[in-house]
């Protein structure tokens, strides 16, 4: 019997965030490969645009479509989910929301799936199974976090909470993505060793360098976590009458500084 090898020889593939580009850092982290740039996500946008205006011209169409506004990608270079979705097409991967009755297994055991991908406002990042191991591959982390299957189940549940939509990511997922010196670095992104991965998290902590910002909760433990977004929860409702962080598509992005005090778990674009 051969034993199976460790996917990119046992390699995480990380991207730390550049400008607004966290779907493009989504998606590489879900193929685990600088396979996309934002270029290649643009012009996925612009493509599905024409199609959308085609459909619209055919139809009866409606009063509020704007033919000269991109539905797919704003101003500002935040995604659609639908770009995803056809970015994740092409290496034959299916992307399916976590509420749909397809995914009712994922609800139950998520630890035996292989990628999530969860989208707030202007922000999207990946959570991921790499060699029998989850980890957070939010590109504001200088290194991806490591989660244990246990906490998965109630990490996923308390996004939910907060008004993360969740999407379950099936298929063949690539098994390796060959390192090129050409494509060894993209400017944002990183091969590290789970040891490197955990050694960046912990010199972050303690407040030593590490590149890209660390939001605070990543260093708490589970319990310390769920009381937090239980505090925040109810700081929020006191606050705002209306849902805390509701998800909206294709708004104007605020500023990382801006989005780490919305109570939303610190998690921005």
């Amino acid at each position: 019997m051969e034993l199976e090898t460790a996917s990119n020889g046992g390699m995480l593939y990380h991207e730390v965030q550049e400008s607004k580009l966290c779907a493009v850092h989504c998606v590489n982290t879900v193929l685990q490969g600088p396979f996309f740039s934002e270029f290649d996500l643009a012009a996925l946008a612009s493509d599905l645009d024409c199609r959308e205006r085609q459909m619209m011209l055919q139809g009866a169409g409606t009063g509020d479509f704007i033919p000269e506004e991109s539905h797919n990608v704003s101003l500002d270079g935040d995604f659609s989910i639908q770009v995803l979705e056809k970015a994740l097409e092409v290496w034959d991967l299916q992307v399916i929301p976590l509420d749909s009755p397809v995914a009712e297994h994922a609800q139950i055991d998520p630890e035996l799936e292989n990628a999530f991908i969860c989208h707030l406002q202007d922000h999207w990042f990946c959570i991921r199974k790499v060699n029998g191991e989850w980890y957070n591959f939010d590109s504001l982390y200088a290194a991806p976090e490591h989660l244990s299957k246990f906490y998965l189940s109630a990490y996923l549940d308390s996004l939910k909470g907060f008004g993360w939509s969740i999407f379950l990511v099936r298929g063949n997922f690539p098994k390796d993505c060959p390192i090129t010196s050409s494509e060894a670095s993209n400017g944002y992104g990183q091969w590290l060793t789970p040891e490197d991965a955990e050694r960046i998290t912990k010199s972050c902590s303690s407040g030593s360098g590490g590149r890209g910002r660390q939001p605070r909760y990543l260093h708490q433990s589970s319990k310390e976590r769920e009381d937090e977004d239980l505090k925040a929860a109810i700081a929020a409702s006191l606050i705002d009458s209306s849902p805390v962080a509701a998800p909206k598509t294709l708004s104007s992005a605020s500023t990382p500084e801006e989005e780490q005090t919305d109570g939303s778990k610190g998690e921005s674009s």
